[in-house]
């Protein structure tokens, strides 16, 4: 079975997401190769895309906007996202995987 590769942190966990942006709806939808895929209904212009992916993630993993940052990938569907405060084990659960 497939599963989501999260790097523990000192003060929180690192993955990389997979997204899709100017989607119909904004929804997590599974794992792809190792990767969290998400769709985003906003446009990839001016962060848009980028902010909605963060509210989406904060509110599935149940912390703060500002728990969540993209390290690196910001103009790239592959993205390395940072959530602070959660262990791998919460990440894993409340994202449903």
């Amino acid at each position: 079975m497939e599963e989501l590769a999260v790097k523990p942190l000192s003060d929180g966990v690192l993955f990389t997401a997979k997204v899709v942006p100017c989607s119909s709806k904004t929804s997590l939808c599974g794992l792809l190769d190792g990767m969290l895929k998400i769709k985003i209904a906003a446009a990839p212009e001016k962060g848009k895309a980028n902010k909605c992916l963060i509210e989406l993630l904060a509110t599935a993993i149940g912390v703060k906007k500002n728990a969540v940052s993209i390290v690196s990938g910001q103009s790239h569907s592959v993205k390395h996202v940072q959530v602070l405060g959660v262990s791998k084990e919460t990440l894993l659960k409340k994202l449903g995987l």
